[in-house]
């Protein structure tokens, strides 16, 4: 069965309801659940009127399948995995990683994941180090660094936290890269 097919019959939509929903008409529905593949204008259309990312109408029929044996109850323990450690540095990509590899849940979701907790470290990293040079300038220094170390904790917690709840409503990550370091 086409993606497209599965996804709108998930919904319970007719062909004329997505088209409707979509501002396509039922014939380039038709013709994209015939084997065509969606592009432009109608990829954007059929994704924003289905609620999904575009790459889960654009993907292979081998990346179909894989996703549909992704365990996602494991993939939010993945990430909420995470959340003990956001003030251990390493130990929030440690974990996941330990638990992704240990329980062989490696895709392209738990990839993301571990992903987007490598660059926040990095970047919660360099702004860290920065502060005190920074505070020093504008005479708030050790205020500063503690305030930063606050604010990165809990934006970390907010990324994981958003991340968790689009898993439980749309399987599919909120907070992502457009690359991974896996």
């Amino acid at each position: 069965m086409n993606k497209l097919t599965t996804y709108r019959e998930k919904l319970n939509l007719t062909q004329d309801e997505l088209a409707e929903k979509s501002g396509l008409s039922v014939r380039t529905i038709q013709r994209i659940e015939a084997g065509a593949s969606p592009k432009g204008h109608s990829l954007n259309a059929l994704a924003k009127a289905l609620e999904i990312p575009r790459e889960q109408l654009t993907e292979t029929e081998n990346d179909a399948e894989t996703e549909t044996k992704i365990d996602y109850k494991l993939v939010k323990l993945i990430n909420l995995s995470s959340l003990p450690f956001v003030i251990v540095p390493l130990a929030n990509i440690a974990v996941p990683l330990l638990i992704m590899y240990g329980k062989k849940e490696v895709n392209t979701l738990t990839k993301q994941i571990v992903s987007v907790q490598i660059i926040w470290t990095i970047l919660s990293a360099v702004i860290f180090l920065l502060s005190p040079f920074i505070g020093k300038l504008i005479s708030f220094q050790n205020k500063l660094v503690l305030l930063v170390l606050i604010v990165s904790v809990l934006i970390n917690i907010s990324i994981i936290l958003l991340n968790t709840i689009s898993l439980d409503k749309k399987n599919h990550l909120r907070i992502k890269l457009n690359f991974s370091f896996l």
